[in-house]
């Protein structure tokens, strides 16, 4: 079975174009993945093929390198507009981490926004490789109405739904024809010594010479070649087929970039969770293929199924996709052979979870139920994260954006009937002191029976930002017992868990200085309470003040859009650290700044619309700093709460 991926900006036609290539010859067989990956299987030419459709859009993006890994090829879908070039930037970018074989089909030729030759200049500036044009089109004044193939120099004629027509080449093109091949030709002999003696020599070398040149160096991903059509209309199908059929590689050279060992037998793309039936797993063989009911990965596997989920086979063979029921075992991301798994390389994992909200079940019967829904989830998804809020306890749901978010919300009202609740994650607020101060607190009690008894003199000071709690104790004496002085270190944590303002006290020194205690009154939970109640009465006399958390923001974006940038990070506080090309990816810019953390979900929307959904960031805690400024709303909602 030969296997390629369909990536591409959302609104490019992938989906059109993957329905159109999958009936050429007949029906296909289809399976869905979350409404977000769509594996198309079916023939063409009598030879088994699968087509896997990921949806466009940042939210997506975690689905692509788990494409890619079982798939022989990659075909970016590209709208015919050089100002659209940018929407396929990150694609273009994971395609080049990848390694893997890409073909540019430039979509809708029907009603181009531009030249041929400027929408290729403008997605170069993405591509570390070279783009070479391997069509171009026959024009009926403004009207695109068929394509000239540069290697076979063979004319052909768009039909409307019909497969295009062989025709002679037209006069009006042929200037424009030549210089397009010439400079084909010119390209592929960079990687050719016999080509670039023929064109030196002025030979005309076969065209089947140069398909096979041009299969070799799309093999090694050394060039991109693009193709032109309009998948609505069926014009440029046969010709993409044809190259993906000649010209993409076996699927041992896939296997070798997704550095699968000898022994490996499957690759695990993709997971899914469908009501009545359970965790589905898409498989792709690897060397002895995969058997039903034997082991994978140490356990083992349950039923394979072809990709209509229905129909049983005993065996996966090596490049053949298929589905893994009953094996809950497996999980998404992983090459499996007999007894373990190995992660995919890294080029396949997603960028970091965007979009953070603490999830809770509308209903409260829901609690336990929500918490392995979302355990589940979290196995299948490659874009989510799961972590628990610190204030709140509750689940904190990281996804790639808001309708990556909501799609979980529909998944676990229609698969799991768990209706959820979500609200921004609060932002982590600390708080220190300025000044230190020394106090006295006793702790008298008598109730009948034995009393309580307690009396500590602490002092509370200030420490450097960062070096956190510290506790010493220098009672002479035995005015404070020795097995009571850890009571009293107990006792001023608990009072540093809140400050005045609600939030954990950090950066203090506590000492405990003197005492006194009661032969029969005096016990651990008395000077505990002594210690807690000191603490507690001195933080208002030090001079607290709040903190707040310092991220580090590294940002990754296309060159074009830095300069919106720097006012964007101004407007919320941060501070620009500077920025530098990307040195492993075309046209991108590495943006560095620090912001504070309560500016994190307006950067996460700001950079979405400033970069037209292809920036992504990094976030990661640095310091804390003291706030300016009164305490945000949100903060003392919490400390209301609290």
């Amino acid at each position: 079975m030969r296997v390629f991926s369909v990536l591409g900006p959302s609104q490019s036609g992938k989906t059109t174009l993957v329905e159109a290539i999958s009936r050429l010859d007949g029906r296909p067989t289809t399976f869905d993945v979350s409404g977000t990956v769509h594996l198309h299987g079916f023939s063409y030419l009598g030879e088994p093929w699968c087509a896997v459709d990921v949806n466009g859009g940042s939210d997506t993006l975690a689905y692509v390198g788990p494409a890619m890994a079982i798939s022989d090829a990659a075909v970016v879908v590209v709208p015919p507009d050089p100002d659209a070039a940018v929407l396929c930037a990150p694609y273009l970018r994971l395609v080049e981490e990848a390694g893997i074989p890409c073909f540019l089909f430039i979509n809708r030729m029907d009603s181009p926004n531009g030249r041929i030759r400027d929408i290729i200049a403008a997605l170069q500036t993405y591509c570390t490789h070279h783009i070479a044009l391997r069509q171009v089109p026959i024009r009926d004044g403004d009207t695109i109405i068929g394509a000239v193939d540069l290697i076979s120099e063979r004319a052909w004629k768009y039909q409307e739904g019909q497969p295009s027509a062989l025709i002679e080449l037209p006069q009006s093109v042929e200037d424009r024809e030549q210089e397009a091949r010439t400079e084909l030709l010119e390209t592929l002999s960079d990687f050719d010594d016999h080509l670039l003696e023929q064109l030196i020599e002025d030979k005309q070398p076969p065209s089947e010479e140069i398909y096979d040149l041009a299969a070799q160096v799309l093999q090694n991903h050394q060039l991109i070649p693009a193709c032109l059509g309009s998948a609505s209309h069926g014009n440029g199908l046969t010709r993409l087929m044809k190259a993906l059929r000649h010209e993409a590689p076996e699927f041992d050279i896939a296997a070798g970039r997704d550095e699968a060992e000898e022994n490996a037998r499957a690759i695990a793309g993709f997971a899914d969770v469908k009501k009545h039936i359970g965790k589905i797993i898409v498989l792709r063989g690897l060397g002895k293929g995969v058997k039903a009911h034997e082991a994978l990965g140490g356990e083992t596997v349950g039923n394979l199924t072809t990709l209509d989920a229905k129909t049983q086979i005993s065996e996966l063979p090596a490049g053949q996709i298929g589905l893994a029921v009953k094996s809950d075992h497996l999980n998404p991301g992983n090459i499996y052979d007999s007894n373990g798994a190995t992660p995919l390389p890294e080029w396949a994992e997603s960028h970091p979870a965007a979009h953070r909200q603490v999830v809770s079940p509308t209903h409260e019967r829901d609690d336990v139920r929500l918490s392995n829904a979302l355990s589940r989830l979290a196995e299948i998804d490659p874009g989510l994260h799961l972590e628990q809020d610190e204030l709140s306890g509750h689940a904190v749901l990281g996804s790639q954006g808001p309708q990556h978010m909501r799609r979980i919300s529909a998944k676990l009202a229609e698969d799991f009937g768990i209706e959820i609740d979500t609200e921004r994650v609060e932002t982590a607020y600390r708080e220190t002191i300025r000044a230190p101060v020394e106090h006295r607190h006793r702790h008298r009690k008598q109730s009948g029976g034995a009393g309580q008894f307690a009396d500590v003199v602490i002092s509370i000071a200030p420490t450097p930002r960062g070096a956190g709690f510290e506790f010493q104790e220098v009672v002479k004496g035995g005015a404070v017992p020795r097995n009571y002085i850890p009571s009293v270190e107990h006792g001023a944590k608990d009072a540093l868990a809140q400050g005045p303002e609600g939030f954990p006290v950090v950066d203090v020194k506590v000492t405990l200085n003197d005492g006194k205690h009661h032969n029969v009154d005096s016990s651990d939970y008395a000077f505990r309470t002594a210690g807690k109640n000191a603490v507690r009465e001195a933080l208002p006399q030090a001079k607290p003040v709040v903190l707040q958390p310092i991220l580090n923001a590294e940002i990754h974006l296309p060159s074009d859009f830095v300069g919106d940038l720097v006012p964007t990070i101004s407007s919320l506080q941060g501070q620009v650290l500077g920025f530098e090309g990307n040195p492993n990816a075309s046209g991108w810019e590495i943006f560095s700044a620090q912001l504070p953390a309560v500016a994190e979900d307006e950067l996460h929307r700001t950079l979405a619309s400033a970069t037209r959904g292809t920036g992504w960031v990094k976030l990661s805690f640095d310091h804390y700093e003291e706030l300016r400024g009164p305490v945000p709303k949100s903060a003392a909602r919490e400390k209301a709460t609290a």
